[in-house]
């Protein structure tokens, strides 16, 4: 039987989350689910709310193996890094509630390990998500940084497995 992962990559945001759910089988990545989050003009309070809830939906129906969450950035304007901080929580007391395993990440090194440049634009990211995932990138922005975060997540943890492995009885040629 032909070992599964399915990883959620969350981009949190306070006016717009993105979400992305990629299976691994055998090395070959599929497109689960991907999507965003549009609160609209509610209070911060029901905007959280919604992202909690979702994240759990998303948790509840697809259990995934782990989720890769964007980490906060420092920003200029200090209000909203403190509202994507408050994004982030909400994403990550969902992960909590429900024992999932999360994992952050930079944007930059998101960017450098799917695309080779840390400075990579939006749309070379949601092209080379695409390229990796065998579809047509259709999604809004914020899912195809999420996307990438899931992607990322399923490299890094092949690359530390392949590492674990090796210092465990492997000998270097």
């Amino acid at each position: 039987m032909a070992m599964e992962r399915i990883i959620l990559g969350v981009d949190p945001g306070s006016r717009c989350m993105g979400y992305g759910l990629v299976r691994e089988r055998s090395g070959v990545l599929s497109l689960v689910e991907a999507g965003v989050v549009r609160p609209g003009e509610e209070a911060m309070s029901a905007r959280l709310g919604l992202m909690y809830t979702r994240i759990s939906e998303l948790l509840h129906a697809h259990s995934p193996h782990a989720v890769a969450v964007e980490n906060v950035f420092f920003a200029r304007n200090s209000a909203s890094a403190l509202k994507l901080g408050q994004a982030r929580g909400a994403v990550l007391a969902a992960c909590g509630v429900h024992g999932a395993e999360v994992f952050g990440y930079e944007p930059t090194l998101v960017k450098k390990s799917l695309v080779g440049a840390g400075r990579a634009e939006k749309s070379q990211v949601s092209f080379m998500v695409g390229q990796l995932l065998g579809v047509k990138p259709d999604w809004a922005e914020d899912a195809g940084d999420a996307l990438a975060l899931a992607i990322c997540h399923l490299n890094h943890s092949r690359f530390l497995a392949a590492v674990a492995a090796g210092q465990n009885g492997a000998t270097r040629l």
